[in-house]
Protein backbone atom coordinates (compact mmCIF):
# COMPACT_ATOMS: atom_id res chain seq x y z
CA UNK A 1 0.00 0.00 0.00
CA UNK A 2 1.29 3.37 -1.08
CA UNK A 3 0.43 4.76 2.22
CA UNK A 4 2.92 2.68 4.13
CA UNK A 5 5.90 3.29 1.88
CA UNK A 6 8.41 5.85 3.74
CA UNK A 7 10.05 8.64 1.44
CA UNK A 8 13.15 10.66 1.97
CA UNK A 9 13.08 14.29 0.96
CA UNK A 10 16.43 15.64 0.34
CA UNK A 11 16.36 19.27 -1.03
CA UNK A 12 19.47 21.27 -3.07
CA UNK A 13 18.50 24.41 -1.72
CA UNK A 14 21.35 26.17 -3.88
CA UNK A 15 19.15 24.85 -7.39
CA UNK A 16 15.48 24.62 -6.69
CA UNK A 17 13.34 27.31 -5.81
CA UNK A 18 11.19 27.44 -2.09
CA UNK A 19 7.96 28.41 -4.14
CA UNK A 20 7.05 24.38 -4.83
CA UNK A 21 8.01 23.16 -1.67
CA UNK A 22 4.28 22.74 -0.45
CA UNK A 23 3.18 20.99 -4.03
CA UNK A 24 6.57 18.90 -3.32
CA UNK A 25 5.04 17.11 -0.20
CA UNK A 26 1.65 17.20 -1.57
CA UNK A 27 2.24 15.08 -4.51
CA UNK A 28 4.62 12.72 -2.56
CA UNK A 29 1.78 12.07 -0.02
CA UNK A 30 -0.10 10.26 -3.38
CA UNK A 31 2.92 7.86 -2.72
CA UNK A 32 3.72 7.61 0.93
CA UNK A 33 4.51 9.66 4.11
CA UNK A 34 7.75 11.76 3.64
CA UNK A 35 9.25 10.38 6.85
CA UNK A 36 12.78 12.64 6.26
CA UNK A 37 13.15 15.90 4.98
CA UNK A 38 15.98 17.19 4.70
CA UNK A 39 16.76 20.44 3.32
CA UNK A 40 21.38 21.31 2.08
CA UNK A 41 22.47 24.50 2.09
CA UNK A 42 24.76 27.22 3.35
CA UNK A 43 21.86 29.08 6.35
CA UNK A 44 23.76 31.67 6.90
CA UNK A 45 23.75 33.28 3.32
CA UNK A 46 20.71 35.71 2.55
CA UNK A 47 19.80 33.89 -0.56
CA UNK A 48 18.12 31.20 1.61
CA UNK A 49 15.71 33.27 3.89
CA UNK A 50 13.08 32.13 1.57
CA UNK A 51 13.69 28.15 2.33
CA UNK A 52 14.38 29.58 5.91
CA UNK A 53 10.71 30.40 6.37
CA UNK A 54 9.75 26.77 4.98
CA UNK A 55 11.54 24.58 7.42
CA UNK A 56 9.11 25.02 10.56
CA UNK A 57 6.14 24.58 8.62
CA UNK A 58 6.98 21.90 6.56
CA UNK A 59 8.88 19.80 9.53
CA UNK A 60 12.20 20.61 7.06
CA UNK A 61 15.49 19.65 9.14
CA UNK A 62 17.76 22.14 8.31
CA UNK A 63 21.50 20.99 7.23
CA UNK A 64 24.11 23.41 7.37
CA UNK A 65 26.18 23.20 5.12
CA UNK A 66 29.59 26.23 4.45
CA UNK A 67 31.39 27.18 1.02
CA UNK A 68 34.63 26.00 2.11
CA UNK A 69 36.28 26.02 -0.66
CA UNK A 70 35.21 28.75 -3.74
CA UNK A 71 33.05 26.80 -7.03
CA UNK A 72 33.37 23.29 -5.23
CA UNK A 73 29.45 22.57 -3.89
CA UNK A 74 29.86 21.40 -0.50
CA UNK A 75 26.11 20.93 -0.77
CA UNK A 76 26.28 18.22 -3.58
CA UNK A 77 28.75 16.16 -1.40
CA UNK A 78 26.66 16.06 1.73
CA UNK A 79 23.10 14.94 -0.30
CA UNK A 80 24.83 11.96 -1.95
CA UNK A 81 26.91 11.39 1.19
CA UNK A 82 23.81 11.10 3.22
CA UNK A 83 21.79 9.32 0.39
CA UNK A 84 24.23 6.49 0.05
CA UNK A 85 23.96 6.30 3.99
CA UNK A 86 20.21 6.00 4.17
CA UNK A 87 20.34 3.83 1.70
CA UNK A 88 21.71 0.92 3.55
CA UNK A 89 20.48 2.37 7.26
CA UNK A 90 16.54 3.02 6.36
CA UNK A 91 13.97 1.06 5.75
CA UNK A 92 12.98 3.05 3.06
CA UNK A 93 10.86 2.76 0.00
CA UNK A 94 11.55 5.92 -2.20
CA UNK A 95 13.29 8.63 -2.44
CA UNK A 96 12.63 12.32 -3.93
CA UNK A 97 15.47 14.73 -5.04
CA UNK A 98 14.71 18.16 -5.18
CA UNK A 99 17.35 19.68 -7.16
CA UNK A 100 18.14 20.86 -10.96
CA UNK A 101 21.43 19.92 -11.10
CA UNK A 102 22.18 16.74 -13.44
CA UNK A 103 25.41 15.99 -11.17
CA UNK A 104 22.79 13.82 -9.00
CA UNK A 105 22.23 11.58 -12.12
CA UNK A 106 24.75 9.03 -11.17
CA UNK A 107 23.27 8.76 -7.52
CA UNK A 108 19.36 8.23 -9.11
CA UNK A 109 21.42 5.16 -11.04
CA UNK A 110 22.77 3.74 -7.82
CA UNK A 111 19.37 3.76 -5.54
CA UNK A 112 17.60 2.64 -8.55
CA UNK A 113 20.09 -0.17 -8.26
CA UNK A 114 18.40 -1.53 -5.32
CA UNK A 115 14.97 -1.30 -6.68
CA UNK A 116 14.61 1.88 -4.99
CA UNK A 117 11.91 4.20 -6.30
CA UNK A 118 13.56 7.82 -7.20
CA UNK A 119 11.32 11.01 -7.58
CA UNK A 120 12.69 13.56 -9.06
CA UNK A 121 11.71 17.63 -8.79
CA UNK A 122 13.62 20.38 -11.05
CA UNK A 123 13.16 23.37 -12.50
CA UNK A 124 12.98 23.28 -16.57
CA UNK A 125 16.39 24.13 -17.07
CA UNK A 126 17.18 20.62 -15.04
CA UNK A 127 19.38 18.68 -17.66
CA UNK A 128 17.61 15.60 -19.58
CA UNK A 129 20.23 13.11 -18.59
CA UNK A 130 18.60 13.65 -14.68
CA UNK A 131 14.99 14.16 -16.21
CA UNK A 132 15.32 10.57 -17.86
CA UNK A 133 17.16 8.53 -14.78
CA UNK A 134 14.29 9.72 -12.69
CA UNK A 135 11.69 6.88 -11.95
CA UNK A 136 9.28 10.04 -12.31
CA UNK A 137 10.23 13.67 -12.89
CA UNK A 138 8.09 16.71 -12.25
CA UNK A 139 9.13 20.27 -13.14
CA UNK A 140 8.67 22.39 -10.03
CA UNK A 141 6.85 25.38 -11.83
CA UNK A 142 4.00 23.33 -12.32
CA UNK A 143 3.73 22.55 -8.33
CA UNK A 144 4.93 26.41 -7.29
CA UNK A 145 2.12 28.34 -5.08
CA UNK A 146 0.05 30.98 -6.97
CA UNK A 147 -1.84 34.04 -5.75
CA UNK A 148 -5.82 33.31 -4.62
CA UNK A 149 -6.62 35.75 -7.96
CA UNK A 150 -3.93 34.13 -10.18
CA UNK A 151 -4.87 30.45 -9.48
CA UNK A 152 -7.32 29.65 -11.88
CA UNK A 153 -5.29 31.87 -14.78
CA UNK A 154 -2.23 30.04 -14.12
CA UNK A 155 -4.08 26.46 -14.00
CA UNK A 156 -5.26 27.14 -17.19
CA UNK A 157 -1.75 28.61 -18.53
CA UNK A 158 -0.27 25.32 -17.34
CA UNK A 159 -2.85 22.84 -18.95
CA UNK A 160 -2.26 21.86 -22.49
CA UNK A 161 -5.29 21.50 -24.55
CA UNK A 162 -6.29 19.07 -26.99
CA UNK A 163 -3.89 19.87 -29.72
CA UNK A 164 -1.43 20.78 -27.71
CA UNK A 165 -1.50 17.33 -26.57
CA UNK A 166 -1.91 15.51 -30.18
CA UNK A 167 1.08 17.83 -31.32
CA UNK A 168 3.63 16.64 -28.52
CA UNK A 169 4.64 12.98 -30.90
CA UNK A 170 6.98 11.91 -27.81
CA UNK A 171 3.31 12.11 -25.41
CA UNK A 172 1.08 10.46 -28.15
CA UNK A 173 3.61 7.49 -29.03
CA UNK A 174 4.11 6.95 -25.08
CA UNK A 175 0.08 6.53 -24.53
CA UNK A 176 -0.36 4.28 -27.40
CA UNK A 177 2.29 2.31 -26.84
CA UNK A 178 1.77 1.53 -23.11
CA UNK A 179 -2.13 1.21 -24.36
CA UNK A 180 -0.88 -1.44 -27.23
CA UNK A 181 1.02 -3.54 -24.68
CA UNK A 182 -1.48 -3.44 -22.07
CA UNK A 183 -4.13 -3.96 -24.00
CA UNK A 184 -6.36 -7.78 -23.49
CA UNK A 185 -7.69 -9.96 -26.55
CA UNK A 186 -10.47 -7.08 -27.39
CA UNK A 187 -7.67 -4.11 -27.35
CA UNK A 188 -8.81 -2.93 -24.24
CA UNK A 189 -6.51 -1.57 -21.47
CA UNK A 190 -7.20 -1.33 -17.43
CA UNK A 191 -5.98 2.38 -16.71
CA UNK A 192 -3.91 1.34 -14.14
CA UNK A 193 -1.92 -1.72 -15.92
CA UNK A 194 -1.26 1.51 -18.78
CA UNK A 195 0.11 3.40 -15.84
CA UNK A 196 2.42 0.63 -14.47
CA UNK A 197 3.68 0.14 -18.01
CA UNK A 198 4.58 4.08 -18.59
CA UNK A 199 6.68 4.37 -14.97
CA UNK A 200 8.35 1.54 -15.72
CA UNK A 201 9.79 2.87 -19.41
CA UNK A 202 10.37 6.90 -18.45
CA UNK A 203 9.95 9.65 -15.96
CA UNK A 204 6.29 10.88 -17.02
CA UNK A 205 4.11 12.54 -15.08
CA UNK A 206 0.60 13.91 -16.04
CA UNK A 207 1.66 17.14 -14.33
CA UNK A 208 3.95 18.12 -16.69
CA UNK A 209 0.78 18.49 -18.93
CA UNK A 210 -1.23 20.32 -16.12
CA UNK A 211 -3.01 17.08 -15.24
CA UNK A 212 -3.39 15.66 -11.79
CA UNK A 213 -4.05 12.12 -12.94
CA UNK A 214 -3.41 9.66 -15.95
CA UNK A 215 -6.73 9.68 -16.38
CA UNK A 216 -7.64 13.24 -17.07
CA UNK A 217 -4.95 14.32 -19.70
CA UNK A 218 -6.10 10.31 -21.59
CA UNK A 219 -9.73 12.38 -21.79
CA UNK A 220 -8.23 15.86 -22.86
CA UNK A 221 -6.21 14.36 -25.34
CA UNK A 222 -9.21 12.00 -27.10
CA UNK A 223 -6.93 9.96 -28.77
CA UNK A 224 -9.02 6.43 -27.11
CA UNK A 225 -12.13 5.29 -26.38
CA UNK A 226 -13.06 5.49 -22.79
CA UNK A 227 -14.99 2.62 -20.77
CA UNK A 228 -15.89 3.11 -17.18
CA UNK A 229 -16.30 -0.62 -15.75
CA UNK A 230 -17.34 -1.53 -12.00
CA UNK A 231 -19.79 1.06 -11.16
CA UNK A 232 -17.89 3.59 -13.01
CA UNK A 233 -15.10 3.17 -10.71
CA UNK A 234 -12.43 1.85 -13.11
CA UNK A 235 -11.51 3.39 -16.95
CA UNK A 236 -10.40 0.92 -19.45
CA UNK A 237 -8.95 2.44 -22.80
CA UNK A 238 -8.51 1.91 -26.61
CA UNK A 239 -6.77 3.02 -29.23
CA UNK A 240 -9.67 4.75 -31.53
CA UNK A 241 -8.00 3.70 -34.84
CA UNK A 242 -8.75 0.47 -34.03
CA UNK A 243 -12.27 0.77 -32.39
Amino acid sequence: MYQDNKIALLIDCDNVSYKSIEGVIDELSKYGKVNIRHAYGNWKSESMKGWEEKLHPHAIKPIQQFAYTKGKNATDAAMIIDAMDMLYTQDLEAFALMTSDSDFTPLVMRILSNGITVYGFGEKKTPMPFVKACSQFIYTENLEETDETEEIQGEANAKKNRNQLRQDTGLVKLLRTAVEHSADENGWSHLGRVGEYISNKTSFSPVNYGYKKLGELIRACELFQIEMKHDNSVMYIKDIRKS
